[in-house]
This record gives C-alpha cells, structure tokens and sequence, in this order.
C-alpha cells in the first residue's frame, strides 16, 4: 500500500517535471517567433524612415528653392522701387531747381520795381511840394482880389455845401419814407394773401332751428302722449320748444340755446328709433345724450388745441372752446371761424417774426365769450376777456380778445394781427351770409346816410356793403371838410346800423381840368 502511494506520488513528480519541460519549449518557440516579428517590424520602420528622410530632404530643397525665388522676387521689387523714388527726387530736385530760379528772378524784378516806385514817390513829393506853393500863391491873390481871409471863404463855402446837404437829406428823407411806406404796405398785402392761401376751410351752415324726420305721422301722436305728457316731458328734460305743426312727418325744435336744442334732437331721434316713448325713459334717454353731448363738446375743444398746437390749456377753457362747435354767427360755425383766425394770425405771425403760439392763441380765444353769451347777460367781447382772466391766459391775448372789435386799443402787434385775420375771416365769400332783404336794406341804409350831406354829389356802398365812396363837389367841399365828412359818416354807421365785421368810409374830392388840341 506504502509503494503503491509513493509510486503515485513520483508520477506526479514526473509528469509536473515533464509539463515544465515543455512549458519551456513551448516558450522558447513562442519567444523565438516574437523576435523575428521584432526584427520584421525593426526592418519595416528602418525602410519607412529611410523613405520619409528621403522626402523630407526632398521637400527642403524645394521649399528652399521656392524661397530663394520669392527672396529674388522681393529683392528685385525691392530695387524698382528704389529706382522710382531716386527717380522722383530727382524730379522734385530739378523742380526745385526750377522754382529757385524763378524765385530769384521775380526777385530782381521787384527790386527793379522797388526802385522805379521810390524814384516815383520822389517825384510825386517834389511835385506836391510844387503845389503846394503854387496853390499857396494863388490863394494870395484870391484873398487880395475877394478881400476874404481863407477861414472867411472856408466858412462861407461850408455853409453853401451843409445847406445844399440838408436840402438832400430832407428830399431823401422824404423819398425814404414814401418807399417805406409802399413798402410796408405791398408787404402787408403779401403777408395776407400768402395767410389766405395757405389755409382754408369748409363752411357749415346756420342752424337756429332743428328738425327731427318721423317715420310715420302716428309718430307725431305718440310724441305728444296721453293729455301731452311725453311732449311736456321733453320740453321740461331739454329746455326747448317742440312744434308739431301740419308739416308732415317732421317735429320742429326752437331753443335759443344751441347745445340745449342739440341735445333735444339726438333724444327725439334716439326715441323715435327705440319705439319706448314715456316720461320715465325719455328722462333716462336725455340724460345719456347730454353725457354724450358733454363728451363731444370736450373732445372738439382738444382736437382744436391739438391741431392749432398751442400748448397746455386749462380743462373748463378747452371744454368753453368746444361749444363753440354748436355756436353759429351770421351762418359761420363760430368753432370753425376761431380755428380759421388762429390759423391766419398764426401764419401772419410767423411771417413778421412774432410769438406764432401766442398769435394762434389769442385767435382762437378771442370770440370765447360766444359760448356763453346766450347763458350770461353781456357782451362776448366782455365775457370772453372774462373767461381769459379768469383761466390765467397771457395779458396780449386778453387784449386781442378786448380790441378786436375796437372796444379798447390794441397793445401789440398780434392784437391786430388777430382783428385782421378775424376780418379776413367773416369777409371772405361764402363765409357769412344774411338775408336779402336785409343785405339790400342795409345797402340801402348805407347810400342814404352818406347821401345826407351838403356836397355830396354821389353815394355808393361796394364790396358786399364793406365800403362806401362819397362823391363830392370840389367846389363846396374842401379837404379839410371831407375828414369832417368821413368821420360824420363813420359814426352815424356805428350808431345806426346794425352789420358784420367793419365798414370803410372814402370820401373823394377831385377836380379835372380838360383841355383840348387842335
């Protein structure tokens, strides 16, 4: 059993040494094809680097040849251009050359010249000097013959020249004035006419009374109510006069009050269209139109201040300016026309070199009083120099708004601006109109009261009754008395006549002498 298991055990050792025998051979073998693997891959890279030295060598000698073309190249451009600035230098340097003798020549002309002009100045004092005694001696004897010292004749002839100069003086003077005055004038006209060319605005009627279409003639009874009481609610809600009358399918609204009248006829028409005809809602339909009229009021006010670009302005006096839109005068928009001066003025100001912002502010406020003179007793003239205090405007427009009538002197020259333009605004044609009656009585009227006078031989109103010439005798009348005439008329027109705008009295004195040749 003991030799059976050291028999195995050297067995075991056995094969263990044999396995290790051949683990070397094998390794060996192995160790054996790495090598000349190494040595295969040593070849190769020896073979790829002799090949990239080679190329490498290769590259160089061009490159360098590449350089030595480029330095050729750059040394070559290199003297052309050295060349071309020697060249130049050398064409300055004769240039130079040039000048300098050019130089030295025109200097030795100026010597020359120098010399010819003291040699004259010599001359010239040597001559003086000649003169001088002769003018010396004739003075002598003139003072022997005219028994006159010299500072006698010098004073005498002084006398004859400041004479005849201030003679000179007043005709120029003279001449000066009436070229200013043509002058002055001709610009005037220019400044106008340029002001009414440039702006112009449509006209709107006069409205004094307003009337309501009905769609029906049972309209009509249901307007009036039971026993009148939807007529007399209207009238109490709006402040107006309702007149149904046989004119068919049509309600007239009378209210002296323009914006109260306004507000009636968008109620009616806001009731018609609804059919609910009844106190309780004809109350609620004025209140929501008289809102309605206050905020078309404000917003017309702005959109006038915005278009006219007049600056900050008080809110109640924007809201005063945009009632205006309901305000009428001789059939002219009373809004539109104070829009149209502001416009005029501000253009005229602007050609005169005045305060343009102050011009078109006062020409839009200087008929503000119109808003409110149907509400407050007095004058708009009055009212709206009220209103501009009251609201802190600037004294000049206050003063445009008092003188544009001719109620106060104006004091500045944008008051005048503004009557001009307020004016050229009621003047112009289509901007006012009246009836023809009272158009011809009024011309009529005119012809009467200047006809009145003794002298007068012919009375004539032109130009839409702005104007009256008086024709008189030359014999009874003389000049003095024709201003006497013109100023009597004036104010017998002022008194007696009721008119738009202003009216020119001329008063013409003329003789003709007629002779003939034969």
């Amino acid at each position: 059993m003991d030799k059976l298991n050291l028999t195995s055990v050297l067995f075991g050792i056995l094969g263990v040494l044999i396995g290790v025998v051949i683990m070397m051979l094998i390794s060996r073998a192995g160790l054996n094809r790495d090598k000349q693997k190494a040595k295969l891959i040593v070849e190769e890279a020896e073979a790829n680097a002799k090949s990239v030295l080679k190329q490498a060598v290769l590259d160089g000698k061009t490159q360098a040849y590449d350089l030595k073309l480029q330095a050729e190249k750059e040394i070559k451009d290199r003297r052309n251009e050295v060349q071309n600035l020697e060249n130049k230098l050398l064409r300055k340097e004769d240039s130079l050359e040039y000048r300098e003798k050019s130089i030295k020549e025109n200097e030795k002309k100026l010597d020359a010249k120098l010399r010819e002009a003291d040699e004259k100045v010599s001359k010239l004092n040597k001559m003086e000097e000649d003169l001088q005694t002769r003018i010396d001696s004739q003075m002598a004897v003139l003072e022997q013959v005219s028994n006159m010292s010299r500072e006698d004749a010098k004073a005498e002839l002084m006398g004859i020249v400041e004479q005849k100069i201030k003679n000179e003086i007043a005709v120029y003077i003279r001449d000066q004035e009436e070229e200013a005055r043509q002058k002055a004038q001709q610009n005037a006209q220019e400044i106008i006419a340029t002001a009414i060319q440039r702006y112009s605005q449509d006209e709107i009627g006069e409205r004094t009374v307003s009337v309501v279409a009905l769609p029906s003639e049972d309209m009509k009874g249901r307007i009036i109510g039971r026993e009148g009481r939807n007529i007399r609610a209207i009238e109490q809600a709006t402040g107006v006069d309702l007149v149904i009358d046989d004119t068919p399918e049509a309600i007239t609204i009378s209210c002296f009050n323009p914006i109260r009248r306004e507000i009636a006829r968008l109620s009616l028409e806001t009731l018609i269209r609804d059919g609910r005809i009844q106190p309780g809602r004809i109350e609620d339909v004025v209140r929501k139109v008289t809102r309605e009229i206050d905020e078309t009021i404000m917003k017309a006010g702005e959109e006038a201040c915005f278009k006219l670009q007049i600056g900050k302005m008080n809110k109640e006096l924007i809201k005063t300016i945009g009632r205006l839109k309901y305000r009428y005068s001789y059939g002219q928009n009373v809004l539109q026309h104070s829009m149209e001066v502001a416009f005029l003025a501000g253009m005229m100001a602007a050609e005169l070199g005045l305060n343009q912002v102050i011009a078109k502010r006062a020409g839009l406020l200087h008929d503000i009083g119109k808003a409110v003179d149907f509400e407050v007793d007095g004058t708009h003239v009055e009212l709206g120099a009220k209103l501009a205090k009251k609201y802190g405007e600037d004294p000049i427009v206050i003063n445009a708004i008092e003188s544009h009538h001719g109620d106060v002197e104006p004091t500045n020259l944008i008051s005048n601006l503004v009557a001009a333009a307020d004016t050229l605004s009621a003047a112009r044609p289509g901007a006012r109109y009246e009836g023809i009656e009272n158009y011809i009585n009024r011309l009529e009227s005119l012809e009467k009261i200047a006809s009145e006078y003794e002298g007068v031989e012919k009375a004539y109103a032109i130009q839409a009754g702005r104007e009256v010439r008086v024709m008189v005798v030359p014999e009874k009348v003389d000049d003095a008395k024709c201003h006497y005439i013109a100023h009597e008329i004036k104010e017998r027109i002022e008194n007696e006549l009721t008119y738009p705008g202003q009216i020119k009295v001329t008063v013409i004195r003329e003789t003709r002498a007629n002779e003939i040749a034969r």
